[in-house]
């Protein structure tokens, strides 16, 4: 993107993405966010111009964001459709099928490596909030249920999981870049749900899981309301800087 637009989405993200999906990565946080309002016509000669590409990598990324539901395709561009607050729900509630799921096939398999990897990730998103680095905070807090989604080797259910990944990894960023600014005593309390969540994983216990599954949708509704607060944070955020 042109030099006077902030990037929403962590550039270190996208060493290895192709032109096509750095702005698909781009673009989907800035809709998400509310940047980018629901109605806005999307032009591709506009898009080419804003992110220094081709309009071939352009249209690559409409025909993704088109298929997330977020957009729909139209003559030399597209027009924002955006998500609904039922809509982000509904995406969590897939999120949590998905990991009760699992968690069903875990209680049959030796989880002793999976145990050791969950604890890493816990560690390093302790680091995170000591540094005051929402972005790394939310890339290992998504590590954190890919790799006990990955760890079933279900073939289906990780099809579902990288389907939905994008638009929750944005969810993900948006909601934990506010609670650093606004609610950053709120950690404490969400490493203690992925704690419990390893304890339930350790010791296959369903009762644990199902309370840590319990507090962890609790958290999930926090982060639909926190995301309306920074659809409205970033949006004045733009109206300042554009004064």
């Amino acid at each position: 993107m042109s030099e006077s637009k902030e990037l929403l989405y962590p550039s270190k993200w996208l060493a290895k993405a192709s032109a096509g999906d750095r702005v698909a990565y781009e673009l989907r946080m800035r809709i998400i966010s509310g940047l980018i309002e629901s109605g806005t016509v999307l032009s591709e000669n506009k898009l080419a111009a804003d992110f220094a590409v081709s309009r071939s990598p352009i249209r690559d990324a409409l025909k993704i964001l088109a298929s997330e539901n977020i957009i729909r395709l139209e003559r030399m561009g597209a027009v924002v459709i955006g998500l609904t607050e039922k809509e982000i729900e509904e995406i969590y509630d897939v999120r949590l099928l998905i990991e009760t799921f699992v968690f069903e096939r875990l209680v049959k398999i030796d989880t002793t490596e999976l145990v050791i990897e969950l604890s890493k990730i816990i560690e390093m998103m302790k680091v995170a909030i000591k540094y005051h680095d929402a972005d790394d905070f939310s890339y290992q807090d998504v590590l954190f249920h890919e790799t006990i989604i990955r760890s079933v080797n279900h073939s289906y259910i990780l099809m579902i999981w990288e389907n939905l990944k994008p638009v929750m990894e944005s969810f993900i960023l948006i909601s934990m870049r506010t609670r650093f600014k606004e609610k950053h005593e709120d950690f404490t309390r969400i490493i203690n749900n992925h704690e419990l969540y390893l304890e339930a994983i350790k010791n296959r216990n369903r009762e644990l899981m199902i309370k840590s599954l319990h507090e962890n949708f609790d958290d999930v509704q926090g982060k639909v309301e926190d995301l309306w607060i920074s659809q409205q944070m970033y949006s004045k955020g733009v109206e300042q800087n554009n004064d």
